[in-house]
């Protein structure tokens, strides 16, 4: 129950500041949910290369850790060339979402569950360093990162959302 609660907590929190419509974001905020997000994604990849029974999800998990670890890695040089610290662990809400899928069975509804958390938290972060991207008031350096990764997490949020529609079909 406390799980549910933070996660509902942490998704209105999210939706109030997207409903703000922030079109500008510090270099300390990108950096932190930048790094959040792409520590999650290593571990959500991580849990569904292993866990998922459907070889096409295995595969896109296994592509997460790849490419999240890459760009996990030239976040964290260029924010220590700012200066600043980058998490080393998901956020709360990703934490309690990793709970959720290792206690769910390895099933087709797993497959499932999965991509459809793969989709939601990509277009968070398609968002994220479209914001960055386009912010010119951001670190050019931070605002070059995005610019750089934002191709790659457009074509994953691509590639999650087909996945999640070939698998609710099987449903």
């Amino acid at each position: 129950m406390k799980v549910a609660t933070l996660l509902l907590m942490a998704a209105l929190g999210t939706a109030s500041a997207a409903a703000l419509g922030a079109d500008a974001i510090s270099a300390e905020d990108f950096v932190k949910k930048a790094g959040e997000s792409g520590v999650a994604e290593v571990e959500m990849g991580q849990l569904g290369a292993t866990k998922a029974s459907n070889a096409d999800v295995k595969a896109f998990a296994q592509k997460m850790v790849t490419d999240h670890t890459k760009a996990n890695k030239e976040l964290m040089a260029a924010a220590k060339a700012k200066g600043l610290k980058v998490p080393t662990e998901p956020g709360l809400m990703h934490k309690g979402m990793k709970e959720k899928f290792e206690h769910q069975s390895a099933d087709a509804e797993f497959n499932h569950d999965f991509m459809k958390q793969m989709v939601k938290d990509h277009e968070a972060a398609v968002e994220l360093f479209q914001t960055a991207a386009n912010d010119t008031t951001l670190d050019p350096d931070l605002r070059a990162l995005a610019k750089k990764t934002l191709p790659t997490l457009q074509q994953h949020l691509s590639d999650a959302q087909k996945l999640e529609a070939k698998l609710a079909k099987k449903t």
